[in-house]
């Protein structure tokens, strides 16, 4: 049984102004990594407490059910293996909101002041931006299961960050090269103003032009904006054959008007990225995204794991980033198993040591065997291989390439692997 609290799952908005570090903008310098060591570990209670970061509101919600749902079925099966040294693992649930609130750093406040082991989150590479301080700083170790921003792999985050989510670097290569693939010669970009969209953008526009394509427009929005028409007008001056949509749930907004600009999928085609490949069906008329591609992190779901995933959430439709989420709870409970501490300095020095150069693993229930057997183990998870390096990233990921049809739902083209 999953020992759990929800009391903070329904944490009210306090303000809705940005949190003044950054986490509405990609600037600002940010130390290396490794610059600093760790703080003192905290925890290490002997009941390993898991604290989610996860989006139940603002602009990806809709990548909250599959996400919660992974970390769910991890803490069941976990349990069902015994637990981590020997207790069932506590899972407390948190929203992460978007960057218009400060929703995320009032959830972090609960989960520090609930002395959590380890934090799953938060989804959005912004949101995470403007609490890693306070979570790393606080001697926790932090593990996001979908953010992609390059700005982690050097950021100072006293080694206790990691993502089984891979960086921008290897989903922008994907996306442009499929850009390009597919007879683009020219290419527009609309781009969301923070560090996700920015940073995934660049990587786009180097691969479409190491392609011979190229990036006639790139027009980046501010998602708060009432109106996006200025910049939609801008793309269609360009003239692109190729649209790359990069954002989150304010596409909703700006599909309207590049179809009423005539910037329809079936004149110009439309690429979208993980922040917004989402199954949009009844909301857009028949037609609107048909034809359209996109890609998002992860490797295939298989159907054994997706069946699992509806038993624990019956009316989850969409299982992005279920897997992530799945092994980061995963691995950090390997951690603490094989470090025999749920403390976060204890355990955080086996964590990239769980995920590979031993004996392979594919389960907890297995994985945890062979540590008692005195086996060094590599637990290779839902989402792929993971084998994090020093900066707490995947060493080798997957894309997978997605297209709609005619009902604005998307489904699988085609996966890609790659070194990061």
């Amino acid at each position: 049984m999953i020992r759990r609290n929800f009391a903070w799952r329904g944490v009210a908005v306090l303000g809705a102004a940005c949190l003044a570090l950054g986490a509405c903008s990609n600037d600002g310098d940010k130390p290396e990594t490794g610059s600093s060591s760790a703080p003192a570990a905290t925890g290490g209670d002997g009941v390993f407490k898991v604290g989610t970061l996860l989006p139940q509101t603002g602009s990806l919600a809709f990548l909250g059910p599959p996400e919660f749902a992974g970390v769910d079925l991890a803490a069941k099966e976990i349990n069902a293996a015994g637990g981590v040294l020997g207790k069932d693992i506590v899972v407390t649930d948190t929203d992460s909101g978007d960057t218009t609130t400060d929703i995320a750093s009032q959830s972090v406040n609960k989960l520090l002041a609930e002395k959590v082991d380890v934090i799953i989150g938060a989804a959005s590479s912004s949101v995470s931006l403007s609490v890693i301080d306070k979570i790393t700083g606080a001697g926790v170790v932090q593990i996001s299961p979908a953010n992609t921003s390059d700005k982690f792999t050097t950021y100072n985050d006293k080694g206790l960050y990691y993502r089984t989510a891979p960086p921008d670097t290897l989903q922008g290569r994907v996306l442009g090269d499929l850009v390009v693939a597919d007879g683009n010669a020219t290419v527009g970009l609309l781009v969301l103003q923070d560090a996700y969209g920015t940073g995934l953008a660049k990587s786009v526009r180097s691969a479409v032009e190491s392609g011979g394509g190229q990036v006639v427009a790139e027009e980046i929005y501010d998602p708060k904006a009432a109106d996006f028409s200025a910049e939609i007008g801008k793309i269609k001056q360009a003239n692109p054959q190729a649209i790359v949509l990069i954002g989150f749930d304010e596409t909703k907004k700006i599909v309207p008007k590049l179809v009423e600009v005539g910037l329809t999928a079936k004149t110009k085609k439309w690429y979208l990225v993980d922040g917004n490949l989402s199954n949009y069906g009844k909301e857009f008329p028949n037609g609107t995204f048909e034809g359209a591609k996109g890609t998002t992190p992860g490797a295939k779901a298989s159907d054994e794991f997706q069946k699992k995933l509806l038993e624990v959430d019956p009316a989850l439709k969409d299982f992005t980033y279920s897997a992530e989420s799945y092994d980061a709870v995963v691995l950090a409970a390997l951690a603490a198993e094989a470090a025999k501490s749920d403390a976060p300095g204890d355990y955080n020095k086996q964590l990239a040591a769980v995920s590979k150069g031993g004996e392979k693993c594919t389960s907890f229930q297995a994985c945890k065997d062979a540590l008692a057997a005195g086996k060094d183990i590599d637990y290779d998870g839902m989402s792929g291989p993971i084998e994090w390096n020093e900066a707490g990233d995947p060493a080798e990921a997957t894309i997978g390439i997605y297209q709609y049809g005619p009902d604005n739902t998307y489904k699988n083209v085609s996966y890609q692997t790659g070194k990061i």
